[in-house]
């Protein structure tokens, strides 16, 4: 279910279409912010580079789910957008989309649902990121992303990008025992 379903159908009409092949940017950072974004179909990486160029993933945005909230309330965009696969993305400009906020407080309501979500969930990641360990950490985020049988996840992209998204080097992420402890 798209995360702006409760939208009003007048504005989901003004919001355009943007297709992007793997490795296409959609915004950089310190790009004008004009847009907040929805993944119909395909995944998108929010990334920011460190000072000494390292690549850090803040968020991996998969379909139904919005990226660049932030965006709302800020003139610039604090990351690039990079697609990781194909994807099709909704782009809803600020200025209809906070119209629309400001015309419907059950419209506003909704939107400040999904952003407590969105806050719950960056909060467990920020958690898993502050385990030291790395098989603790590997443990913490397949027990949150765990399927319905609470043992096992879906793998998207690669392990690579696993290490990126959890904070852990590809070679600690190899190393990492994932059995039982002796």
């Amino acid at each position: 279910m798209s995360a702006l379903a409760g939208l009003p159908t007048r504005l989901r009409e003004k919001s355009r279409v943007t297709e992007l092949s793997p490795g296409e940017r959609l915004f950089r950072q310190g790009d004008k912010a004009y847009a907040i974004f929805e993944i119909e179909w395909g995944r998108l990486r929010l990334v920011r580079h460190t000072i000494d160029s390292r690549r850090i993933v803040l968020h991996t945005a998969r379909a139904g789910e919005l990226f660049a909230e932030a965006a709302l309330f800020s003139s610039i965009y604090h990351c690039d957008a990079v697609a990781d696969t194909d994807a099709r993305v909704l782009v809803y400009p600020k200025r209809n989309l906070l119209a629309a906020l400001r015309a419907d407080p059950a419209t506003a309501e909704a939107f400040m649902a999904v952003l407590a979500r969105r806050i719950q969930a960056l909060r467990a990641r920020l958690e898993e990121r502050d385990i030291r360990s790395a098989r603790e950490r590997l443990v913490h985020h397949v027990a949150r992303c765990a399927g319905v049988d609470g043992r096992t996840m879906p793998l998207e992209g690669t392990l690579m990008d696993l290490a990126a998204e959890i904070g852990l080097t590809p070679e600690a992420l190899y190393r990492t025992p994932v059995g039982p402890r002796a």
